[in-house]
């Protein structure tokens, strides 16, 4: 494969963006260094689409775009439900966690555990769990994020791995440690554009390429797909193109298999980026907000762009490498013929601007990873077991150290990237079957810190013994591993919440008071604390989870439809977006004339 042959003017456009992202994060570093809280979460004072553009585009990384051509050139459009299936999780997060997160004022989600529990068992969960996600599981994702802008900036310009990942981090590093927060989401903003606008172009250029959207269609039907024997095609383009997984075709998903994506997977599994009840940086940039209705709408944006508008430039550009390359497959890796046509599409010019939008994204990425990895190394083990009483700008200073050491150990992990593969494999083991005790703490007042530390277990051995007899990396196996593994860790961790303690009931009124949780699920300390739960909240909020389902969903294949040119599909979708956003609108508006009076009564209380 040839590489880019860059001008002055694809250099021009780099280096601007390189020096406009340094020099906001220059003078955002001013408002970092007056406090933890400053660094970690900008004071709490971050508009919503500020919020909410820094959560999609730490999503949208280098990485990314090769993962979705991918899943494409092997199974078509509809292979993009191995992530779409998560839209349910995140709708959850917006409309039952959202105002709860914010509520709870912590600065990162881990220390949440010591405002739920008490005691020793807290305590450990807490620095557990803080030494899992900042050493651990935060390093492997900047890892993988390292490896893939490598194979970006191998295949388009032909240079060092190792060079031009040092630069990138280096400028990431820069602007990262000095601003904290402040300079990473407000850079966001800026990269989210490059990002898209990269995006964008190179959809636009490439489906020129192959003679606009009649002959990509015409042309698919002819498609060799990857991994299939020589001659082997989609058979017609609709089965290509499809939205939903048809018996036709090449993408044909056992019935278990799509059962577990869509009806367990999203809400009993947790990993970083699509954690039950909310997590992570998801968590980070919704604590960040001004209010709850805030941290509300930012993840609401995070959700519609995430799942809506980010797809079709992707999923367009795939297509269209199916057609121009038919398949075939660079070094066993589908995902670089993403690549592949950047370099030989893209005319002087954009070839900087696209060049310039996968900086955008690896960056983008890991200033977050390396600014949350680093709160929970200061905030929940450093702070919580070293050093409690120090001044805020010793914290300040701890936490640019801790940046720095998470940059260090990401730059050794992606060396060791082909073992620690591996590991990647551990998390998402320890995670499954999880997600219920994330989403049942806010509303169970009976869960308590044992109920957490034995489904992290019990997930860990049932995941670790059942790949001894089922092949997990099949469809088939992952669906059935998923199923045992939830069955196995819910029993667990119920059976060991019933056999332990509760919380003391102080604990469980301070955390009530504070959080206000609606639902049954708090029963006498409701009535005892004297603040009676919003009648009616749990009700609509299951009815605004689901109309914010159909509304994204809507707006993703109105979309799909209108590029397609498919009539028909378009009135159906369109039809139910606006049905959907309709009901959503009615539901908040009702909603806030409900809630604002006695919002204001606990306030004056």
């Amino acid at each position: 494969m040839s590489t880019f042959a860059l001008r002055p003017l694809d250099y021009a456009i780099v280096a601007a963006y390189l020096s406009l992202i340094v020099a906001m994060g220059i003078y955002f570093g001013r408002k970092a260094k007056r406090s933890m809280l400053d660094y970690f979460l900008s004071r709490r004072s971050m508009p919503w689409w500020l919020a909410g553009t820094a959560m999609v585009a730490t999503t949208f990384s280098a990485d990314t775009p090769l993962a979705v051509t991918e899943m494409v050139v092997k199974n078509g459009v509809a292979g993009n439900w191995l992530w779409w299936s998560m839209l349910g999780s995140g709708m959850l997060t917006v409309f039952f966690f959202a105002r709860l997160w914010r509520r709870a004022e912590v600065v990162t989600d881990v220390e949440l555990t010591e405002l739920r529990y008490s005691g020793r068992p807290a305590a450990f969960l807490r620095g557990f769990r803080a030494a899992y996600l900042g050493l651990i599981a935060n390093i492997i994702v900047m890892g993988w994020v390292n490896l893939g802008m490598a194979k970006v900036l191998q295949g388009t310009l032909g240079i060092s791995n190792r060079g031009a990942l040092f630069v990138c981090l280096i400028v990431v590093f820069a602007y990262t440690v000095y601003s904290g927060y402040w300079g990473v989401a407000t850079t966001h903003g800026v990269q989210y554009l490059f990002e898209m606008g990269g995006a964008i172009t190179l959809a636009v250029v490439a489906l020129s390429a192959v003679g606009g959207v009649d002959v990509l269609k015409a042309k698919l039907a002819f498609a060799h797909p990857a991994g299939t024997p020589l001659g082997t095609t989609f058979g017609t383009s609709a089965a290509a193109m499809a939205f939903w997984p048809t018996g036709d075709g090449l993408w044909v998903v056992p019935t278990i298999t799509l059962a577990a994506l869509l009806g367990l997977n999203w809400w009993a599994s947790w990993y970083p980026g699509s954690e039950p009840g909310g997590g992570g940086y998801v968590v980070q940039n919704m604590l960040a907000c001004r209010t709850e209705r805030e941290a509300r709408s930012a993840a609401l944006f995070f959700n519609i762009a995430h799942y809506a508008l980010r797809s079709w430039p992707w999923v367009i550009t795939a297509l269209c490498t199916l057609v121009m390359y038919g398949g075939a497959v660079k070094e066993g890796d589908p995902g670089i013929n993403y690549v592949r046509a950047m370099v030989d599409l893209l005319p002087t010019g954009l070839k900087g601007l696209m060049l310039a939008s996968f900086v955008a994204a690896f960056s983008s990425t890991q200033a977050t990873q390396m600014n949350w990895g680093s709160s929970y190394l200061v905030n929940d083990l450093y702070r919580r077991f070293i050093k409690r009483d120090a001044s805020e700008k010793h914290y300040v200073l701890a936490s640019r150290l801790a940046t720095a050491l998470t940059l260090l150990l990401s730059l050794i992990a992606t060396q060791f990237m082909d073992q620690i593969s591996h590991a990647w494999q551990f998390l998402l083991m320890l995670g499954a079957g999880t997600g219920l005790v994330y989403i049942l703490r806010w509303y169970w007042w009976r869960v308590n810190a044992w109920s957490e530390v034995s489904a992290m277990a019990a997930a860990l051995i049932v995941s670790l013994s059942i790949r001894n007899f089922i092949n997990s990396s099949s469809p088939n196996g992952f669906a059935i591993g998923l199923i045992i593994t939830t069955a196995a860790t819910t029993l667990v961790w119920l059976v060991v919440t019933m056999m332990t303690q509760p919380e003391p009931r102080a604990t469980l009124d301070a955390f009530y008071k504070k959080v206000r949780p609606a639902g049954p699920g708090w029963g006498v300390i409701a009535r005892e604390s004297g603040i009676e739960p919003v009648r009616g909240e749990l009700g609509r909020n299951a009815i605004a989870w689901a109309a914010g389902i159909v509304m994204v969903y809507s707006i993703m294949f109105a979309t799909g439809a209108a590029i397609f040119h498919n009539a028909r599909q378009f009135t159906i979708f369109g039809t139910a977006l606006v049905a959907s956003a309709v009901l959503l609108v009615v539901i908040m508006r009702r909603e806030k004339a409900e809630t604002d009076p006695q919002m204001t009564q606990m306030e004056r209380r």
